[in-house]
């Protein structure tokens, strides 16, 4: 029987997450992501073990989509801005753009305030490359998942 799919792709479910934030074992970065056939959808906030019961100011929300003319130059757009967390998400949003060759909506507030040497651009640098590395590991083991229950679906 046929898995039911919603928005056209079963993967659409939220999928959540945290893992410690480079040299600050103690903040964590939290993810939800979700992964529909034509977008992502991804949200990152942080957490540190004295925030419990904090809520986190918004941050920014960026949308970016692959350039058809200039694919390494996707397009982006701020959809809701937060200064301090920018630049950020619109560099995270366009290289997920062009990664995941589709449209991504990327909703950012992390603070690195708390990182080990109070946030500098080396630990937002770390923490970048560790949420690229993150996100575009589920998103492709999610896709392999579908993928092996689309093929299930087709045998029965």
């Amino acid at each position: 029987m046929a898995s039911t799919l919603l928005n056209g792709n079963s993967s659409s479910k939220p999928f959540e997450l945290a893992f410690p934030m480079p040299r600050a074992p103690t903040t964590h970065i939290h993810i939800q992501l979700t992964n529909s056939a034509t977008s992502l959808l991804l949200f990152l906030t942080s957490s540190t073990t004295d925030s419990s019961g904090e809520s986190a100011p918004m941050g920014s929300l960026v949308y970016a989509m692959p350039n058809s003319s200039t694919p390494t130059q996707p397009l982006s757009t701020t959809l809701y801005t937060q200064s301090y967390t920018l630049d950020f998400t619109t560099r995270l949003a366009k290289l997920l753009a062009r990664k995941l060759a589709k449209p991504v909506y990327v909703g950012n507030s992390i603070s690195f305030a708390s990182a080990g040497m109070g946030g500098t651009v080396e630990e937002e640098m770390e923490g970048f490359r560790r949420v690229v590395e993150v996100v575009l590991g589920v998103v492709k083991k999610r896709d392999q998942e579908v993928s092996a229950r689309e093929v299930e679906d087709v045998k029965i």
